[in-house]
């Protein structure tokens, strides 16, 4: 549902044949929707990227709402600066969405608005 992130392997050669499926439909003028997810090459490739650190992140955001980046920092007792990059990486990959608020000092309020990421792997 829309509570869900997927996260698929997919290889080059899949990825490549994906890619040029849309690109055919672009072409013809076909509406052709922005999936939400993202692919790797491999788990090891997804590891790196949702490293159990980054996986505590989102929980944490879920679980305890944090209202700034620092406050989040706090709760994981965590270096501000390694949070703050885990964050923006994780924002840029779709997996955070960063709200500004000005109530007083300008804050960056990191929000996960789904349940869980889906991992596919297809056979």
């Amino acid at each position: 549902g829309a509570r869900d992130k997927r996260i698929s392997i997919k290889t080059k050669e899949d990825l490549f044949n994906e890619v040029k499926g849309v690109w055919e439909r672009l072409e013809k003028g076909e509406q052709v929707k922005k999936h939400e997810g993202m692919s790797f090459e491999n788990i090891e490739a997804m590891r790196k990227i949702l490293s159990e650190e980054r996986i505590r992140i989102l929980k944490t955001i879920k679980k305890e709402h944090p209202k700034s980046i620092y406050e989040l920092a706090k709760f994981l007792n965590r270096d501000i600066k390694n949070t703050f990059d885990d964050v923006q990486f994780l924002a840029r990959i779709g997996l955070i969405e960063l709200k500004k608020t000005k109530e007083g000092r300008e804050k960056t309020v990191p929000k996960v608005n789904y349940d869980r990421i889906l991992l596919e792997i297809p056979v």
